[in-house]
């Protein structure tokens, strides 16, 4: 598993968070999802033989969203 961060542009209300959450959460081979509202991020748990960071930007940026940039962990286990 592999971990990103997508610092996102500002996110007006809880429903915004609930509209990325839960398409992030749709994608195959993505295994957690955290927006953190205040901090302005999602912390995605992925695998990454199956999806790519680029792709997890593009549904956010499709939903209609900033994604002002993207931090990539290192490879977990």
């Amino acid at each position: 598993m592999a971990n990103v961060t997508l610092v996102l542009g500002a996110l007006t209300c809880p429903s915004c968070l609930k509209k990325i959450k839960g398409a992030l959460v749709k994608t195959k081979g993505v295994q957690d999802v955290r927006v953190l509202f205040n901090a302005g991020k999602a912390k995605i748990k992925y695998d990454s033989q199956v999806v790519t960071p680029e792709e997890l930007s593009d549904i956010v940026k499709k939903l209609g969203y900033e994604v002002k940039q993207v931090q990539i962990q290192s490879e977990v286990g």
